[in-house]
C-alpha cells in the first residue's frame, strides 16, 4: 500500500484570503463607448482574425472522487502534490493540491456508489501526463507501492518515448513519461517553444502556503 501518513481535507480559516489566479481584462474608460468601438476593441483583443481566447496557462484540473481523503493520500504520497488552502466559502467537501506548476482540485462525489469503476488500464482513455527524470525509478516505486501499471513505447523518427500508465483510486488514469524527448513542432513545421516547468520543493510550498489541516464533515445544503 502507498499510504504512509494520515491525511485530512484542508479548509482555511475564515480570515484566510483564498488563492486567486490572474485574469486578463479589457476596461473601457467610459460607459458611453459606442457599440462599434466595443466590437473593434474585442476584435483587437482576440486578434485580427477573431482568434482564440487570450489564455495564459493551465491553472488546475478538477477530479470528482468517491473519497476525498483517499484521493488526497494518493496525490500527496504517490504523485508528490502538496495540499494548499481552499476557500472557506465552499459548501461542499473537497481539497486543493499544487505542484509542477498546476493544481489538482478534488471534489467529493454526491453519490459515490454511482460513480463508474474502471479496472482495465487503457492508454487511449482520458488521462493527465507527467514528465519525469527517471522512468526506471518511477517503475521501481510503483512496484514497491503495489500499484498496477502498464508500459508502452512510442517511436517517431528514431526518437523513443517510454510511458507508464496507472489509475488513481477512482480509475482516473495517470501517465508518467519522458515525452520531452519528442520536439514540439507545429503542423507548419516550425518548432514551438515549450513552457517552462515550475516545481516547488515540499519545504518551499509549506513556507508559501502554511495550510491548516482539519477534518471536514459538512452537512448538505438545504
Amino acid at each position: 500500500m502507498y499510504r504512509s501518513q494520515a491525511v485530512a481535507v484542508l479548509r482555511p480559516p475564515r480570515s484566510a484570503r483564498p488563492l486567486r489566479c490572474s485574469l486578463l481584462s479589457a476596461q473601457f474608460s467610459s460607459l458611453s463607448v459606442s457599440e462599434s468601438l466595443e466590437k473593434q476593441s474585442t476584435r483587437e483583443m482576440l486578434g485580427a482574425k477573431g482568434g482564440a481566447l487570450p489564455l495564459a496557462s493551465l491553472n488546475h484540473i478538477s477530479i470528482v472522487c468517491r473519497s476525498v481523503e483517499r484521493s488526497l493520500d494518493f496525490y500527496q504520497n504517490v504523485l508528490g502534490f502538496l495540499p494548499i488552502r481552499r476557500p472557506g466559502s465552499f459548501n461542499f467537501d473537497g481539497a486543493w493540491l499544487f505542484n509542477y506548476g498546476i493544481g489538482i482540485h478534488l471534489l467529493q462525489s454526491e453519490d459515490p456508489e454511482k460513480m463508474p469503476r474502471k479496472r482495465e488500464i487503457n492508454p487511449k482513455d482520458n488521462h493527465i501526463s507527467f514528465q519525469c527524470e527517471s522512468l526506471a525509478l518511477v517503475e521501481k516505486k510503483l512496484k514497491e507501492m503495489g500499484i498496477p501499471y502498464i508500459q508502452n513505447r512510442v517511436e517517431e523518427g528514431g526518437i523513443y518515448v517510454d510511458q507508464l500508465f496507472f489509475h488513481d483510486p477512482d480509475g482516473f488514469m495517470i501517465e508518467i513519461c519522458n515525452c520531452e524527448n519528442l520536439p514540439v513542432i507545429s503542423l507548419s513545421g516550425e518548432p514551438i517553444m515549450a513552457c517552462k516547468r515550475v516545481s516547488f520543493t515540499p519545504q518551499q510550498q509549506q513556507q508559501q502556503y502554511l495550510p491548516q489541516a482539519i477534518h471536514v464533515k459538512e452537512e448538505p445544503c438545504a
